[in-house]
């Protein structure tokens, strides 16, 4: 009745009538019997799940949230002596900080912003539980649960974002290619050869495919340039002045026939 053992992993702390006579380290510890009392209090870290909350975020979105914490005792004798129950006292002070925590921020900083979410519930509780002996080492946001109206608000959302950055990519690409264009156009232009030679080119690739009919486009801006000479030439020619044609004068014979044969 006199030998006490306390585990490595834990601390004791020894009352005496009624009062508290210090702490009791590892190992193989002695009481009087019937006037000491000895309580054993774990000093590992403790795990404990927040259970889901429905809150309202600061945008009036409902959401239900739940959370783990880690917490740890730091001083055995507060931890008896200050508090009744320390894991049940951190578990619904844990419940109300999340509800505030969460309450204070919207949607999207609730989905996007978790590590400062986390940091602010530590904070606040660590003010709290150190009077009680206890240390919170961390606390996690495990898992929010939305409505699912707000689910399908959301995927339409991504939808359209996704749509979006497709056309601005499609619109960037259409807008190199025409500036390549522009260039290889210019090079084409001061060496006429090269067009050519990508003419040629092609009817390579296509001559891999072993086709019996090759359709292969003229060089399209030469064949109007030429048609447009030839009408300008043709519309020169059509506007230059023939010269008149002057009446031939018709001699009168004095028997009333003229020269022609006939009666005047």
């Amino acid at each position: 009745m006199s030998v006490r053992i306390v585990q490595q992993y834990e601390h004791g702390v020894q009352f005496r009538l009624g009062r508290v006579i210090g702490d009791r380290k590892p190992g193989l510890r002695l009481i009087i019997p019937f006037v000491d009392v000895l309580h054993r209090i774990s000093l590992r870290i403790v795990t404990m799940p927040i259970q889901s909350q429905g809150i309202i975020t600061r945008d009036n979105v409902s959401v239900d949230v739940s959370a783990v914490a880690y917490f740890k005792v730091v001083d055995a004798v507060k931890s008896v002596v200050a508090i009744e129950n320390v894991g049940a006292a951190i578990d619904q002070i844990a419940q109300t900080t999340l509800r505030k925590v969460v309450g204070q921020h919207t949607l999207d900083e609730t989905l996007s912003e978790t590590d400062r979410i986390n940091l602010d519930i530590q904070t606040i509780l660590d003010v709290t539980t150190i009077e009680w002996g206890v240390k919170v080492t961390l606390v996690e946001l495990k898992d929010i649960q939305l409505p699912d109206s707000m689910k399908r608000a959301m995927a339409r959302q991504a939808e359209a974002e996704r749509e979006k950055r497709a056309k601005i990519i499609a619109a960037e690409g259409e807008s190199l290619a025409a500036a390549a264009l522009g260039d290889a156009s210019d090079t084409m232009m001061a060496h006429p050869l090269a067009l050519q030679l990508r003419n040629l080119q092609t009817l390579v690739e296509l001559g891999v495919d072993k086709n019996t009919t090759v359709v292969f486009p003229a060089p399209l801006m030469s064949t109007i340039a030429e048609l447009g000479s030839f009408l300008a030439r043709e519309g020169a020619s059509a506007v230059v002045p023939q010269p008149p044609v002057l009446p031939v004068p018709i001699a009168t014979a004095p028997n009333g026939f003229s020269s022609a044969g006939g009666r005047q």
